[in-house]
């Protein structure tokens, strides 16, 4: 369900943020195959798609996160095509399909970039390895003990992690401490990917959901770190929107196993159920719900008041 006083407090800022995205603006879709979709990633889908549509000259992409090779699987992947075409909405770059998305598109096509970004961060001295596991690690409720900075262990050894050295003190709540940028078996974490992409791509605006700040103050930090190019990172326009929960006021999460958009398709749900909410969050009329494109002329026709 969405939070109506959170959702109230969203929408100025929304308009503010599509008024910065001007022609030649860069926007994307990244979703992560690990899970079936949930109607929070489609409501992010058509923030996305919104803020890209309402002004001409501007590109969206299709990213999708698929460097974590143990929980990609197929049937994932596929169902990212599924939602998009269920919802109507198109994109400009990026994957058509799941055999695009192998052929040409996988991030495992762009790992040399990511070895770029975590060179950079090497060289500057940013890094120290980590052998910890996550059962060691886990007593401490998502702190990293500083002490642990201190291991008998070097960055070269095998199964070590690479971790960042972030600010003390540590406020996990703020940004992930001394957060993972190569994991143990060698790939390299999400945050790298993200940032190395992001400045890839050229994007210049994200929308995401309210959950991914302190990951946000992560990559923004990784990027400053890193220098440039990856420090141009900081410049993008971040927008963070408000989380749809259920009925236990728990966020939506395909690892949680909230409930699939393909479970309750099958149940009869429309497309409309979603845009009713960006609707309601961005103070849109209900009958601008019917479709993405309603809902788009809807926009359309506020913006230009």
């Amino acid at each position: 369900m969405p939070d109506l006083l959170a959702a109230d407090a969203f929408a100025p800022g929304w308009w503010a943020f599509v008024r910065s995205v001007k022609p030649g603006s860069r926007l994307r879709l990244a979703p992560t195959p690990s899970g079936f979709l949930h109607v929070g990633n489609a409501v992010n889908f058509t923030l996305n798609w919104l803020a890209a549509r309402l002004t001409p000259g501007v590109r969206l992409l299709l990213r999708i996160d698929d460097l974590d090779s143990e929980r990609k699987r197929p049937e994932y992947v596929q169902n990212i095509f599924e939602v998009l075409c269920w919802l109507g909405l198109d994109w400009d770059e990026g994957p058509r399909t799941a055999a695009d998305l192998e052929g040409r598109w996988s991030q495992r096509h762009r790992m040399p970039l990511y070895e770029a970004l975590l060179t950079a961060l090497r060289t500057g001295q940013w890094l120290f390895a980590c052998a910890k596991s996550r059962r060691e690690l886990a007593p401490f409720g998502g702190d990293y003990p500083e002490a642990f900075r201190q291991q008998a262990c070097n960055l070269d050894d095998a199964r070590v992690a690479w971790r960042l050295h972030t600010p003390l003190p540590h406020r996990p709540e703020w940004m992930p401490p001394d957060f993972v940028v190569r994991r143990r078996d060698g790939i390299p974490a999400y945050q790298v990917a993200s940032v190395a992409d992001d400045v890839h791509f050229s994007v210049t605006h994200i929308i995401r959901g309210e959950d991914l700040m302190p990951s946000t103050r992560a990559q923004q930090y990784l990027a400053q770190c890193a220098g440039q190019p990856w420090a141009s990172f900081c410049s993008l326009h971040f927008l963070h929107h408000p989380l749809l929960t259920d009925d236990q006021g728990q966020k939506l999460s395909k690892s949680a196993g909230a409930l699939a958009l393909s479970e309750q398709r099958q149940r009869g749900l429309a497309p409309a159920l979603v845009f009713r909410v960006v609707a309601q969050w961005l103070g849109l009329r209900a009958s601008a719900a019917e479709s993405a494109h309603t809902l788009l002329a809807e926009a359309g026709a506020r913006m230009a008041r």
